[in-house]
């Protein structure tokens, strides 16, 4: 090997450097670097290429590295979409202010993701985590606006919370085991108590789920990412969100083994919790990124309801359901840092041609952004899961374990695997509702504003990214034997399934009409059928154009269609209790009652996990603060009492 791991990943540090000079050579070399890990990556999780590199600052302070299985599949997961987004960035940075200082955090904070999935103690994954933390707080408030610097704070306050309950999941596991590395912590799980586990598992689902954006503690991600530049937004929630994830597996799976059964059913619970208010909340959105971020919380919910399913099924030693569940789980994981960072890519171009991400003030983009509506419905039909393209397979195999469950030993499993799989469904048919919303409001129609009209296509390498994205998607979907039988090995390592669970899969997605090639065969088919029955039996001759109807009015006009807000009132009316609307109507009359000479409507929505969870926490938390402002006095000679007292008390407690 001409080039190790580490020496690879120096490559975004020199693009970093490079930056300073020429921010496009600083994303070439990145786009390098996104190679050099995508190869190890793809190497690693194979089981081909085993690693692990120490830095000694002194006797305490060691930067140690290692790479298996699990930590080269999220190598993969990292280097795609970094590879497609550093060439996507070379055009939407162009007329950027401070280019060159943005481009010398973003390639930094790319590495920063790497050092997390590879690191192996605990001294090296904070400093990586805390360094992902900061960078990604840079670049959330980058453009240094009123909204930017709010969603800043929040997402900074939010996530170095988590951060707090991640380091005490490891001093607890520092005390029982003696060692600050991972390998340690595996080999002396069994020594813990059943008691303390249940509390790290806590710990670290909480820390992490921060993170990941896990509801409820998802309140810092549909502020954060909207705020941020449009390539930050495909990153972090393409990738960044899935460290939390990766978190998770790595002490709940590698590091306690085998939990409770309901750690299981909690993660389910939360699952199903973050896919269906996530997309309920979703389609409510007018803001295209802001709808994005919610539908992100929403796929953290089915990558959670595999993870789920793969810990319930592994406590009943249902080996095989367990990898086949969290088979889904990481199919999921890269399918949707594909078509989620595409998707934030689409509405990146849009927000650079029209300068708006409201969906009120576009329509009619088809017209002259051909390529980004093109790629954009590619990630929409995704995201959906909609064969022939990859959202399909994963969730469907997230289905198919749930639904298997049913044959669980235990009651409990019995009856909440198939209403976890059920709640999968009613997600899919709302999300279905959002992405044509989605693309039907911002790409169909006519235009609803000036700025909209005078649209213009991104720039090729904008565009390039985005095409190489929708191809990925595609084969992701139409050979999935290919992904499941990759997958087999880091799967394994974790739940110790047989091969059962992988012939399964393979039966249940290449079997009769299930099978995705031949779903993309047969759709190829009939819409050539079509086209050839119209070119017979419809010539040119016989076909005339005219204007749509017009209800009897002189000509239409962008007025006249379904707005983002119409076309989700129904369910607004069918989930009242959960969406919580308000609306106001002010009326404004020339004469009398009879003649009206204006109308405004205004309306919102506040979910009750708002109303009656994040703010109530919120408030509790403002008013804890309040009450103890006394005790920052700004006294030296106070503080200096408080570390004091400290150093006396720690001892007590044999700290």
């Amino acid at each position: 090997m001409f080039m190790d791991l580490p020496e690879s990943e120096l490559l975004f540090l020199f693009g970093a450097f490079i930056a300073i000079f020429s921010p496009t050579l600083a994303y070439i070399i990145s786009m390098l670097g996104a190679l050099f890990g995508l190869y190890f990556g793809l190497t690693i999780a194979s089981g081909n290429y085993s690693n692990s590199f120490t830095y000694t600052l002194n006797s305490f302070f060691q930067l140690s590295f290692s790479c298996d299985t699990l930590s080269g599949f999220f190598l993969i997961v990292i280097s795609l979409l970094t590879f497609a987004t550093c060439l996507y960035s070379i055009g939407y940075t162009k007329d950027m202010k401070n280019r060159k200082f943005f481009t010398f955090l973003f390639c930094l904070f790319i590495p920063s993701m790497y050092g997390v999935v590879l690191s192996a103690n605990i001294l090296t994954f904070l400093i990586c985590w805390e360094t992902m933390s900061v960078l990604s707080y840079f670049l959330v408030v980058f453009e240094n606006d009123k909204k930017s610097s709010r969603a800043g704070l929040i997402y900074a306050v939010m996530t170095h919370i988590g951060t707090a309950f991640i380091i005490a999941a490891f001093f607890i596991l520092m005390h029982f085991t003696n060692s600050t590395e991972f390998s340690a912590f595996q080999s002396a799980s069994a020594s813990i108590p059943s008691a303390v586990k249940n509390i790290i598992f806590v710990f670290a689902l909480i820390g992490f789920g921060v993170k990941a954006g896990i509801m409820p503690l998802h309140y810092w991600l549909p502020i954060a990412h909207p705020a941020a530049p449009s390539n930050v937004s495909a990153i972090m929630s393409g990738v960044m969100i899935k460290t939390g994830i990766y978190g998770i597996i790595r002490i709940c799976l590698f590091v306690l083994g085998k939990g409770e059964y309901w750690w299981g059913i909690l993660v389910l619970s939360l699952g199903a919790l973050s896919a269906v208010l996530g997309i309920m909340q979703a389609v409510m959105e007018k803001d295209l990124k802001r709808l994005l971020a919610y539908s992100s919380i929403e796929n953290i919910g089915i990558i959670l309801l595999g993870l789920g399913g793969a810990i319930l099924f592994n406590f009943y030693y249902m080996k095989g359901l367990s990898a086949l569940s969290l088979i889904a789980s990481f199919y999921h994981i890269l399918n949707h840092s594909i078509f989620k960072g595409l998707l934030f890519m689409g509405a990146g171009s849009v927000l650079h041609a029209t300068h708006t991400k409201n969906m009120e003030l576009l329509g009619g983009l088809i017209k002259n952004m051909p390529k980004t509506a093109l790629y954009f419905l590619i990630g929409a039909i995704s995201i959906c899961a909609l064969p022939p393209f990859n959202g399909f397979v994963s969730e469907w195999l997230t289905y198919q374990a749930l639904i298997s469950g049913f044959n669980a030993p235990s009651s409990i499993a019995k009856i909440v695997s198939p209403l976890f799989g059920a709640s999968l469904a009613l997600t899919g048919a709302i999300a279905a509702t959002a992405f044509v919303k989605a693309f039907g409001i911002t790409f169909l129609g006519m235009p609803r504003s000036d700025m909209a009209k005078s649209a213009h296509e991104s720039s090729i390498t904008i565009t390039s990214a985005m095409a190489l994205l929708a191809i990925i998607c595609l084969l992701l979907g139409l050979f999935p034997n290919y992904i499941i039988s990759f997958l087999s090995l880091p799967v394994f390592s974790l739940t110790g399934g047989t091969a059962t669970p992988f012939v399964k899969a393979s039966v249940i997605l290449t079997t009769g009409a299930l099978s995705t090639v031949a779903i993309a065969v047969s759709l190829l088919i009939t819409m050539i059928s079509a086209l050839v029955l119209l070119k017979l039996f419809f010539r040119k001759s016989q076909i005339e154009y005219g204007d749509s109807w017009d209800c009897g009015l002189l000509a239409l006009n962008a007025r006249m269609q379904y707005t983002a807000t119409a076309f989700t009132k129904p369910l607004k009316v069918i989930f009242k209790k959960v969406y919580m609307p308000k609306r106001e109507v002010s009326i404004t009359y020339s004469l009398d009652k009879l003649f009206v000479s204006s109308m405004r409507y205004s309306g919102e929505v506040l979910p009750f996990l708002t109303k009656y969870f994040l703010n109530p926490l919120y408030n509790g938390i403002n008013n804890v603060s309040n009450k103890l402002k006394f005790m920052q006095a700004g006294s030296l000679q106070l503080y200096l009492a408080y570390i004091l007292v400290t150093l006396i008390t720690l001892p007590v407690f044999g700290l």
